[in-house]
């Protein structure tokens, strides 16, 4: 790990056209569908990340980030903290580049991510909430070997991400308002800076859960804060305890809003897509379109980016059933 750390700088256009030709034959160009709900609702589009080979947009980055390590890093490994998605792109770019992985895994994660990580070929360290969000701010963990891969914080792995803007723009450039779930915050920075960089005018909103808001609350006081409230929940991928103050660097010129949703409106959101696309969401995936449905970014079009479907079958129709 270096002792000093790269500076946060502005993902530019030139890094995302060079990622999207670099990932091009390992990520699948996801489709972005219509949600037809009638005249009373806003127009929705949904950027069906959830379709990705690991069913999560986090291939994009991962993808990128393994592609630009040296020659040296590659043969050192590498590993990465997750809560599932993470540690299942860079397993998977890890097994394509033909170089070991571990994961440092919080506990709680669904089961079919944990199985999928392992099916990847990832050694996995199962460790509580707490521990998993020290590693990620201290960069370290110990007892683990090789090229540390952040699964937010890191320059490549945001230009990754960003390459499902240009997707967007291309694919429905009256797009007005584009709102993503925030966990770490790689995602909306990485889609809000390719979608600022070509058409600035457009609105990029966050999503976050009731239960996990600290960037809503981070935007309302104006600096990096603490979600002491913070409650675990079904939705996984998104709300952390806290915007590190990088994340919130690199947000704050981006972001235009936040919106922070229930988690029966996040249920109902998940119902909503399976209903009408049979699409299935997890918790992170759905809190877009719950945000949309609020009305608070507007009649649209508004792009909601499905972030994945990595959720137990089991669970899923508990929660879309209640």
């Amino acid at each position: 790990m270096p002792t000093t750390l790269e500076a946060v700088r502005p993902i530019e256009l030139a890094d995302i056209q060079q990622a999207r030709k670099r990932i091009a034959q390992t990520i699948l160009r996801t489709p972005l569908v219509r949600l037809e709900l009638g005249p009373d609702f806003p127009d929705i589009r949904l950027k069906l990340e959830n379709l990705q080979p690991i069913n999560a947009y986090k291939l994009r980055g991962a993808a990128n980030a393994v592609a630009m390590l040296s020659e040296s890093e590659r043969k050192r490994g590498v590993w990465t903290i997750s809560a599932g998605n993470a540690g299942q792109g860079v397993a998977y770019a890890a097994r394509q580049a033909g170089i070991p992985c571990s994961v440092v895994v919080i506990e709680t994660a669904p089961a079919s991510k944990i199985e999928r990580m392992r099916a990847l070929g990832a050694k996995l360290i199962l460790v509580p909430y707490e521990v998993a969000w020290k590693a990620l701010q201290d960069r370290s963990f110990p007892d683990v070997d090789g090229t540390f891969v952040h699964p937010f914080d890191d320059h490549n792995f945001i230009a990754g991400h960003a390459t499902m803007g240009l997707e967007i723009l291309e694919d429905a450039p009256d797009t007005v308002a584009v709102i993503a779930s925030i966990g770490g915050g790689g995602l909306i920075a990485g889609v809000g800076s390719a979608i600022k960089a070509l058409r600035p005018e457009i609105k990029i909103w966050g999503a976050e859960p009731e239960t996990a808001a600290p960037a809503a609350l981070s935007f309302a006081k104006g600096s990096p804060q603490e979600f002491k409230d913070w409650k675990a929940s079904f939705v996984d991928g998104a709300g952390g305890r806290s915007v590190f103050p990088r994340m919130w660097e690199r947000m704050k010129p981006i972001v235009d809003g936040y919106i922070v949703v229930s988690l029966d409106e996040t249920k109902k959101a998940m119902r909503l897509m399976a209903e009408k696309t049979r699409i299935i969401s997890e918790g992170a995936g759905a809190l877009p379109l719950a945000a949309a449905l609020t009305g608070k970014a507007g009649q649209g079009p508004i792009v909601c980016v499905v972030s994945g479907g990595n959720l137990d079958l089991k669970k899923f129709c508990e929660l879309i059933a209640t």
